[in-house]
């Protein structure tokens, strides 16, 4: 049996694919953190319970209406898009130019009200979500048997994290919304609409947060609290790659996810530990995140 540093190659690799899973829903979460923070400066902490709401989506759409999987992917994103966008036109609107803590504040109550409401109605056991029938079964690499399901979501997620990246970097919209970041009277004077660019990108968050629960459902039993215990690691992958950086998001999600793995295999007990010790380095030795730009 091949060994790595006193570990076999089979547990290692099956770790690593855990790893790269994770890092894929890090990736996607703390993007959407990422471009919500970067355009309109609000600390979001509704993101987890965005995600939530795209898992129960799926869930509800698939148990009561008869909708399959693949079609789930796209109207569950779409119902938490509608969701964000109600909520930034009618609440989150009116704190912008106040101090960052009242946004904050916001969204965590907001995130606390939707997560007693689906505790009140679904209770706090979870519920379990199954695997299209496409993506289930698994491959015989040879050093390990890869999971279908796994490896769509790590090619989807992190596909969805290219395609965002690039529109954002070489695309007109993605230039009006960095623009916004730096001066938006400017940019309304020629004549673009930032009130409607906010709502577009706060919803497009949230999508994302939707997308990445709808993925998560099959794998994790649709819970109330799933958001709840997923978003203190995101939060810290944010700050890890840098408040409003794409790629730093997108990076340290990945990094993060293979450095718990990694962490789980070596030294289980600092697993839970990892992305916290990480954002403790980087904050000592680089305030701004890893990709972060200077004010």
């Amino acid at each position: 049996m091949t060994m790595i540093f006193g570990v076999p190659l089979v547990a290692l690799a099956s770790q690593l694919v855990i790893g790269l899973f994770n890092g894929a829903f890090y990736a996607l979460l703390s993007l959407g953190l990422g471009v919500i923070f970067g355009l309109l400066r609000v600390v979001n902490f509704t993101h987890g319970a965005f995600y939530t709401v795209g898992a129960f989506a799926a869930f509800l759409l698939t148990s009561y209406a008869g909708f399959s999987f693949w079609a789930c992917l796209v109207i569950a994103p779409l119902i938490v898009a509608a969701l964000a966008a109600v909520l930034e036109r009618s609440l989150l609107r009116k704190l912008y130019g106040l101090d960052a803590l009242y946004g904050l504040l916001l969204t965590f109550g907001i995130a606390l009200l939707i997560e007693g409401l689906l505790q009140f109605y679904f209770g706090v056991a979870g519920q379990p979500y199954q695997v299209p029938a496409l993506l289930s079964g698994t491959s015989n690499l040879g050093f390990m048997f890869l999971p279908h399901y796994r490896a769509f979501a790590i090619a989807v997620s992190l596909l969805l994290c290219l395609l965002t990246w690039l529109i954002i970097e070489y695309t007109s919209l993605g230039a009006k919304l960095r623009a916004a970041t730096e001066n938006s009277r400017l940019l309304e004077v020629f004549g673009v609409n930032v009130p409607l660019l906010l709502t577009c990108t706060y919803a497009f968050g949230g999508a994302l947060a939707g997308f990445a629960g709808v993925i998560a459902a099959p794998v994790f039993q649709v819970s109330p609290l799933m958001g709840a215990n997923l978003i203190i690691v995101v939060f810290a992958v944010v700050i890890i790659g840098g408040l409003g950086s794409i790629t730093g998001a997108i990076v340290s999600g990945l990094m993060l996810g293979t450095l718990e793995a990694l962490a789980k295999v070596y030294w289980p007990p600092s697993a839970n530990l990892v992305p916290f010790l990480i954002m403790a380095v980087v904050l000592f030795l680089r305030p701004r995140g890893l990709f972060g730009k200077g004010e």
